[in-house]
């Protein structure tokens, strides 16, 4: 039985792979044959389609080549396209399997085992003289993503109502966030548009073009998120953009950066008060269940937080780029900070009101 759940799992991790894995080598070897490459060597596009494949994990790079640097802040939205295609992959281990296994939990382990280790192996392979990828932390990214696709596949995982809770917060949180970026790009859409006219990309480069803004959209809309709780957000070494502070430096040329506030505004932290609230309902939820489920969630929420603020942030291979996004423990104490204060509203009024009647 074992056998065969290795077997038909190990089958549809590599069709998980490849059917990403293909089309990325068909873009990179048309960019190989186009733009040409230094060394000539006929390895370079399919390396790029493994580069390709490991950024869309949010993998980080070491570069050593004509740019020295680091390239962390990855699209967040790029990780999509591996979630999904790992979804499909365990749906379909799951129906070839035919219920002929113990545990499901334990079919997810084995898929998600399986696809980190080959990650890692294609994360070795593809290392290069001028671009590294960071082999050691592929097996941690690769599985953490493939876990959880498969929670979404196949039977119904019942998460806790602190984790709902929890996920309620950040997903009214980055409604708003895309709400307002939204709104933005509808107002800038004129300075989109030369841009990328500047930009002169061609039909095939503009394509790849939108893609790249599209996958982004996540990253800018934390980064608003950010911007609105008084915290901002980077963009390059030593600048700063938030209702206090606004210091560019140089800024490349993407599209997506015509959103960018052209002034500090204060008046952006009356949406702080709108965090407050989504704490007070948030204690209002949690008042049918337990003290320990408010905690629960309030501190499954920081996670949360961290984690998105982690992915929303990084270096972007110059060293003029090295911060671009949050700072991670700026943005997860600020918005601690005023959900808590909703919290404490809704907890401690009453029971100062029941003190002060008696």
């Amino acid at each position: 039985m074992l056998q065969r759940v290795l077997a038909v799992s190990f089958a549809q991790v590599l069709r998980s792979v490849f059917v990403i894995l293909l089309p990325l080598a068909f873009i990179s070897l048309i960019a190989w044959a186009t733009a040409g490459s230094i060394t000539g060597n006929t390895s370079d596009p399919i390396r790029a389609a493994i580069w390709l494949w490991l950024g869309a994990h949010h993998l980080p790079f070491h570069l050593n080549g004509s740019t020295i640097g680091y390239l962390s802040y990855l699209p967040i939205g790029a990780m999509l396209i591996p979630f999904f295609a790992l979804r499909v992959g365990f749906a379909k281990a799951l129906s070839k399997l035919h219920g002929d296994f113990h545990n499901v939990n334990s079919v997810r382990t084995i898929f998600a085992g399986q696809y980190a280790l080959l990650a890692t192996v294609l994360a070795l392979l593809s290392r290069s003289v001028s671009v590294s990828p960071q082999w050691y932390l592929t097996p941690v990214f690769t599985f953490v993503i493939a876990y959880l696709a498969t929670l979404t596949a196949g039977s119904k995982v019942r998460f806790s109502q602190a984790a709902s809770l929890a996920t309620r917060v950040i997903a009214i949180a980055l409604g708003f966030a895309f709400i307002v970026l939204s709104l933005l790009i509808f107002t800038n859409i004129s300075t989109f548009k030369n841009i990328s006219i500047v930009l002169q990309p061609g039909i095939f480069g503009s394509i790849l073009l939108f893609a790249l803004n599209a996958f982004y959209l996540p990253n800018a809309a934390l980064a608003i998120l950010g911007y609105f709780t008084g915290t901002g957000f980077a963009i390059g070494a030593g600048t700063l953009v938030s209702p206090f502070t606004h210091r560019l430096g140089e800024l490349p040329a993407l599209p997506l950066l015509a959103v960018l506030p052209t002034t500090s505004s204060r008046w952006a932290l009356l949406a702080i008060v709108l965090v407050i609230a989504l704490g007070a309902a948030l204690a209002i939820w949690a008042q049918s269940s337990s003290t320990t489920t408010l905690i629960q969630s309030f501190v499954l929420a920081l996670i949360a937080l961290t984690f998105l603020s982690y992915l929303a942030s990084g270096s972007l291979m110059t060293p003029a780029m090295s911060a671009v996004g949050l700072s991670i423990w700026k943005f997860t104490l600020s918005i601690g900070i005023e959900l808590a204060i909703g919290i404490a509203l809704v907890v401690l009024l009453p029971q100062i009101r029941i003190r002060v009647k008696r």
